[in-house]
């Protein structure tokens, strides 16, 4: 399970590094057409693969401690109280995640439903960039939960592994 979970991490990463790319193809697509007299409208297809690229990335930079932490209180904490505010912070970040991946999912929805069609060049329907949001919103809620079950089981937290490694030596003791 914990392979198949850190390969869901890796694929995600390595969409948002797609989406990436895309946003460069399109931007010199654009570049290119206006020397031939051809219309490409990279601004909204742009805008689509920065808002996969960023969905689809935050699970992967999450589960390799890439994400910035205000750690105010928890680096004061030790023992039990640090794993009691680790749980917390984690379950609370797990529920509303939870929350936005489900109304992401509602907005797909309807949007195919409703056939819902931006309004540039293109006409994309928006039910395909919406998709990319709400399964990047779903890959980071299932990394927070298992986050939150590896706390649980007493394991390190993953953001506490990576801390470890660039912490001075007296605080790794204080672990």
């Amino acid at each position: 399970m914990r392979r198949a979970l850190d390969r869901l991490y890796l694929w995600s990463g390595y969409l948002a590094a797609a989406f990436l790319a895309a946003i460069a193809v399109t931007i010199i697509g654009q570049i290119v057409g206006r020397f031939f007299s051809v219309a490409i409208d990279s601004t909204e297809t742009a805008g689509f693969c920065l808002a996969a690229s960023t969905f689809f990335g935050i699970a992967y930079t999450y589960r390799e401690s890439a994400h910035i932490r205000v750690t105010l209180f928890v680096r004061l904490a030790r023992g039990s109280l640090r794993r009691y505010l680790s749980l917390w912070a984690v379950g609370m970040f797990a529920l509303m995640i939870g929350y936005l991946t489900y109304w992401s999912f509602d907005l797909v929805y309807f949007s195919y439903k409703f056939n819902d069609i931006s309004p540039g060049l293109l006409a994309i329907p928006f039910w395909i960039p919406r998709s990319a949001m709400a399964l990047g919103a779903l890959t980071l809620t299932i990394a927070l939960i298992d986050e939150f079950v590896c706390l649980l089981r007493g394991l390190p937290a993953t953001f506490d592994a990576a801390e470890l490694d660039t912490a001075p030596a007296d605080l790794k003791e204080a672990l």
